[in-house]
């Protein structure tokens, strides 16, 4: 059986990345674990185009967009919904996530979804570093892998 080894090698690769400016405090967070992790993977800080929209449900569209434009080996999401007293937080929650996932099949650009979806402040706040890192591996990982198949 031939295994395909993970490679996070992201000498030359090209990040797209965008960042929902609501629940700020986190995003930054997110943004701030991400590209350290970028840096560490080997991707060039030249290499790394950011764009912020609004919310989490803005996300997709600049996803497809940035996916489209062949100028990105990969692309992350990062944002945070946090849940308030409303239906809201599902469908912000939910849209956000089918969108994100249907530029990836769509276009065959990886994308790593790290909108964080939490209770309250201080879970989001707690996974921030964590999930802001684990999607640049995501994104390495995958361009890696489908550059392999």
């Amino acid at each position: 059986m031939k295994e395909i080894e993970q490679n996070l090698d992201g000498s030359g690769l090209r990040i797209g990345i965008v960042l929902s400016r609501f629940n700020s405090d986190v995003g930054d967070g997110l943004l701030g674990a991400c590209k350290a992790e970028l840096r560490k993977l080997g991707v060039a800080d030249d290499a790394v185009t950011l764009a912020t929209v609004p919310g989490a449900l803005e996300t997709p569209l600049v996803l497809q967009k940035m996916a489209l434009s062949g100028k990105f080996d990969a692309l992350i999401a990062l944002g945070a919904v946090i849940r308030g007293d409303t239906y809201h937080f599902e469908v912000v929650s939910n849209e956000s996530a089918r969108g994100i996932s249907e530029v990836q099949l769509e276009t065959g650009v990886p994308v790593a979804n790290a909108i964080l979806t939490t209770d309250n402040d201080d879970q989001a706040l707690a996974r921030m570093s964590v999930k802001g890192s684990e999607a640049a591996s995501v994104a390495i990982e995958m361009v890696n892998l489908l550059k392999s198949l």
